[in-house]
């Protein structure tokens, strides 16, 4: 369910609200365990995965692995990479 509910906020959402959906997702499993295993303050992880930071794509990277992600990068359909 976590996983749909991420890839969704990826097809259609901004860079913001990527962020959000994955600090959601954070603190669903917890934000000290995930700062553990990421080396980023408990701090530093709310901020950026506030929606209202700019996490660094190294960030974004730590965060996904720790969660047991992966990021992916897909050619986009031809009619959103018209759009572009």
């Amino acid at each position: 369910m976590i996983e749909e509910y991420l890839l969704a906020v990826c097809e259609d959402g901004t860079s913001s609200e990527i962020a959000r959906a994955l600090g959601a997702i954070a603190r669903a499993r917890g934000i000290t365990e995930l700062a553990h295993k990421t080396g980023l303050t408990r701090q530093a992880l709310y901020k950026a995965l506030s929606g209202e930071g700019n996490p660094e794509l190294a960030t974004i990277t730590k965060v996904a692995e720790a969660l047991g992600l992966r990021l992916t990068l897909v050619r986009a359909p031809k009619n959103k990479q018209d759009a572009a």
